[in-house]
């Protein structure tokens, strides 16, 4: 049987005392004449009317599926309460801890545009380097690329480092000039 509330009911998990449709016609007369109420209550603890909605549903919910264990099915009214008033707590418990426990800044990450501009400037950047000499283009590749010292690049090139010094110089200065623009 669908209640309502729009959960599935079955006459067999309550007592024999109080058959679905009681039970359903019970929650439905508080749901009624007391919901509004039960909403106050909630947002006097919660500070916000859809949170205590959210509540005050998720209470009729919870009394609805323990309908079978509750001690007094002719007047479900104080159990509702409690509910209503545990969640709610619940709730605020679940807010003090997000308090202790900041979620991080996101930090915003570089726009496609961005993206584009780097990537047409990493273009332009490699199509200057292909002018250049092949060897200021292996000094520069060797030191700025791969990140070897100029002891390391003239090691690689088996030149020495004053010539790897020499080759960068003359290679960064190429480069500028013609990278001008991108400054």
């Amino acid at each position: 049987m669908l209640t309502a509330m729009g959960t599935e009911r079955s006459d067999e998990r309550l007592p024999s005392a109080v058959p679905a449709v009681v039970a359903e016609d019970v929650l439905r007369r508080i749901f009624e004449e007391r919901y509004e109420s039960l909403v106050g209550l909630a947002r006097l603890l919660l500070d916000e009317r859809g949170a205590a909605e959210e509540v005050v549903q998720e209470a009729f919910v919870r009394v609805w599926d323990g309908w079978d264990r509750l001690r007094r099915p002719d007047d479900p009214l104080p159990y509702l309460r409690s509910t209503v008033m545990n969640l709610a707590r619940g709730r605020l418990r679940r807010r003090v801890v997000a308090r202790r426990k900041p979620v991080p800044a996101v930090v915003d990450g570089p726009s496609a545009e961005d993206h584009a501009v780097t990537r047409d400037d990493r273009r332009r950047v490699a199509e200057v380097l292909r002018t250049l000499p092949g060897r200021q283009r292996e000094c520069v590749v060797l030191r700025y690329y791969l990140e070897c010292s100029t002891a390391e690049t003239a090691v690689t090139l088996g030149i020495s480092e004053g010539s790897v010094k020499t080759h960068l110089h003359r290679a960064l200065g190429a480069m500028a000039r013609e990278l001008e623009d991108l400054r």
